[in-house]
Formats: C-alpha cells, sequence, structure tokens
C-alpha cells in the first residue's frame, strides 16, 4: 500500500444520523454533532420506519398521515430540535422503508457523506447481532459509517475527543482513504495515531526469525504516515501476533485509544461476512467508536 502522501483532507458534504430513539442513539447523535460541526457540514437526522397495517389502511382509506407517521415525525423533530445549533444546519428525515436499503440511498443523494449510527450490540434481551439495523447498513452502504457501540463513552458538545487514535489494517487498498480519516482527525483533535497490523501467531519461530519477519510489516506501516504528518500525529507502530479482534480490543483498553479507524474489505480477515465476527463485533466490544471505510 501506497503511503499517503497529501495533506490529510477528507470530503463530507453531509452527515446522516440514523437515529432508532434508543440511548446508544443519543449518544450517536452527540457524535454526529461534533462531526458536522467539524465539516462544516448539514445534519441529517434520519429515522426508517415500516407502516403498520393498521396505519397503512388509515393511510390509504383517508389519504392522510396515520397517527404513527405523525407520532414518528414529532419524535424525529424533537431529537433534530436537540442537535440543532447556531453553527449546524439539522433537518429531520423520515424514511418509509427498511433502514439497510433508505440510510444508504439518503446518504447517496447527498454525497459524499459519513453516516453516524448508535448500536446497542447484543444481549439477553436486545436483538441478536446480526440482526441490527447498525450492521446492516454498515454491510449496504459505500459511505464511510462512523459507529457508536454500547461501551463507547458519553460525548458532550467540544472538540472532537479523539486525542488517540487506532488504525487497524491488512493493507487492502481501501486502507488508504481509512488513513486520510485517521490522519485528519488526528490533526483537527491534536491527537496521537498508533498503527496496527495483525499477524497469525508465530510463536514457534526463534527470535531472530522472527525479527525478520516483522520487519516488513513495521516498514509497510511506517509507510501509511507521511513525514508531514509525523509534526502533529506521533505515530507508533504495532505489529502482534494472534486473533485479530482480541488484539485490536486489547490494545484499545491498554493505550485508551478514544476512536478506532478500520479500513476494509468484505473478504479480509477484518471484514462483514462471518455471523457475530469482523467489524461489527469490534464495534460491539470496542471501548470507543468505530469508523469503518469498506472497499
Amino acid at each position: 500500500m501506497s503511503m499517503v502522501d497529501e495533506r490529510p483532507a477528507i470530503a463530507v458534504s453531509s452527515v446522516v444520523f440514523a437515529t432508532d430513539f434508543s440511548s446508544c442513539s443519543q449518544n450517536a447523535g452527540s457524535y454526529a454533532r461534533l462531526l458536522a460541526n467539524y465539516f462544516s457540514a448539514p445534519l441529517l437526522v434520519a429515522h426508517a420506519f415500516l407502516l403498520s397495517r393498521a396505519a397503512h389502511e388509515v393511510e390509504l382509506s383517508r389519504a392522510t398521515a396515520s397517527r404513527q407517521r405523525e407520532d414518528l415525525k414529532a419524535r424525529l423533530a424533537k431529537v433534530a430540535g436537540t442537535l440543532s445549533s447556531p453553527s449546524i444546519k439539522t433537518d429531520p428525515i423520515l424514511l418509509d422503508g427498511n433502514p439497510h436499503e433508505v440510510i444508504p440511498a439518503l446518504a447517496d443523494q447527498h454525497d459524499p457523506s459519513l453516516i453516524v449510527l448508535g448500536t446497542s450490540g447484543s444481549g439477553p434481551i436486545e436483538h441478536e447481532l446480526i440482526g441490527s439495523a447498525a450492521e446492516k447498513i454498515l454491510r449496504s452502504t459505500r459511505w464511510p459509517c462512523f459507529t457508536v457501540g454500547p461501551k463507547a463513552p458519553l460525548v458532550s458538545a467540544g472538540t472532537l475527543p479523539f486525542r488517540r487514535i487506532l488504525f487497524a489494517t491488512d493493507f487492502t487498498p481501501s486502507g488508504t482513504h481509512a488513513a486520510k480519516f485517521a490522519l485528519a482527525f488526528a490533526e483537527e483533535a491534536g491527537g496521537n495515531i498508533d498503527t496496527l497490523n495483525v499477524i497469525p501467531d508465530h510463536s514457534k519461530n526463534d527470535a531472530e526469525q522472527l525479527t525478520e519477519m516483522l520487519d516488513p510489516y513495521y516498514d509497510a506501516l511506517d509507510r501509511l504516515v507521511p513525514p508531514h504528518a509525523r509534526d502533529f500525529c506521533s505515530p507508533h507502530t504495532f505489529v502482534e501476533e494472534g486473533n485479530a479482534h482480541d488484539r485490536i480490543i486489547g490494545h484499545i483498553r491498554e493505550h485508551k485509544i478514544d476512536l478506532l479507524v478500520l479500513g476494509l474489505r468484505k473478504s479480509s480477515h477484518l471484514g462483514l461476512e462471518a455471523r457475530n465476527s469482523g467489524a461489527f463485533r469490534l464495534i460491539a466490544d470496542a471501548e470507543c467508536p468505530v469508523l469503518t471505510v469498506t472497499g
């Protein structure tokens, strides 16, 4: 993978915040407001729903909005109102349809977009991980997704709280674009970047063989951060052996990471194809928000 050789600038014309009115969505909304302010982009506060049979019959027979639709419009307007500020244009948008279809379509209409999601992950009462709307949106969209999981810290108004950023990569082409996001956020927040690649366990090799094996990985990771960015992001390079999920989660905890950035492809070992694994499992377990950029 080539080095990011230009200034770390990324284009975002709209921030699409998909809410389901849950407590996790409330925290995600606070992050969405910060991101909209950072990008000087309008904040589109969206909720996707399917009409109940009774509401559908009302709208067909009376040619008027159902109580379900009116109630959702009122709730959405209230959420948008709490996120508005003099510096941010906030629009509530109620969408008919499945979230994983209509949310990406909304982002496409206002491209280039950044989608912000909240998710409760999995639990004995919550829906299963594989069935969550957030995961389906993440699978369906071509736009970067900023997902706030159940363990992410609460955030309030202010500057971007990304003092320590972890960029985990498997050297796929999508990683270059993801690195731009990591670098841009690091510059804005005055943060540091850790770059991490997790490789299979080679514990049976002796120390000399292991060093020779790991050196190319360190060199490749170092090339992801251009010389001019080293002045503001104080990069640190890590190559770790073992299970990718466990090593990334461990790094987040040990180094008190504020944002995890993943440059992924769907077929990678960090990818999205396996049930209860991959990127969405990281989102559910990470004690910070996760930005995914897929290719």
